[in-house]
């Protein structure tokens, strides 16, 4: 029985001492009670939330004031997770998954408030089904369905997000509203050309993946 740095000891029953840091890391990686989470899980629980104001009262100053929360909470969970170690796999499932019913949640209101066009919802939403369909034949043939987030999708994401608020306060009259839906169309326009970029990276990645000619990323985050 060896004696080791510390005061321990090696007694070679137990897991090699060189495996400790990466089960603790493991462990970590799998916590599900952390702040970040319970951020994510409340910008989840908003969404119902936000639809009711856009759909039912029309309250668009609460359903902007929502939005402008989420995006807050969207941050300070990130900075939280890397400040105090609290980065977890569910965490990085409820990030992105959080964001996607944001903007699902938002153009479903502002179509049905004839405030955006349909043609702009099914443009989206295409985008989501080829990315989704080519994540799902990734899980089928190599075991594993994530990949890395694309700088152009984090950017088209934030494009889409900034929009939207916008899009709801351009819907008035007068010259403030007016400016408001300019800069909201250049977000809009910006986002979706981002949004389909992102996708065609995503979708070469997934290529590149399926015949071998790249290795999978060890902690992929989850696409954008």
């Amino acid at each position: 029985m060896g004696q080791i740095a510390g005061g321990g000891t090696d007694s070679g029953d137990g897991p090699p001492l060189a495996d400790l840091p990466a089960a603790r890391e493991d462990r970590s990686a799998n916590r599900v009670l952390t702040v970040p989470n319970a951020l994510s899980v409340a910008r989840l629980l908003g969404v119902p939330v936000f639809l009711w104001l856009v759909l039912g009262p029309k309250a668009d100053g609460w359903a902007v004031a929502l939005l402008i929360a989420s995006a807050a909470t969207d941050w300070l969970d990130g900075k939280i997770a890397r400040a105090f170690n609290q980065q977890s796999r569910l965490g990085e499932a409820l990030d992105p998954a959080a964001d996607r019913l944001y903007i699902a949640a938002t153009l479903v209101g502002l179509a049905v408030r004839g405030i955006i066009p349909w043609w702009l919802v099914a443009l989206l939403a295409a985008r989501e089904l080829m990315v989704a369909g080519a994540l799902a034949l990734l899980k089928r043939k190599a075991g594993f369905g994530t990949l890395q987030v694309s700088f152009a999708g984090k950017t088209a994401t934030l494009c889409l997000l900034y929009a939207f608020p916008l899009l709801l306060l351009g819907a008035y009259a007068g010259t403030g509203a007016e400016i408001a839906r300019i800069i909201a169309w250049a977000f809009a326009i910006w986002g979706t050309a981002l949004y389909w970029w992102a996708a065609a990276l995503y979708l070469t990645q997934v290529h590149a993946l399926l015949t071998g000619r790249v290795a999978p990323d060890p902690e992929p985050e989850g696409a954008a």
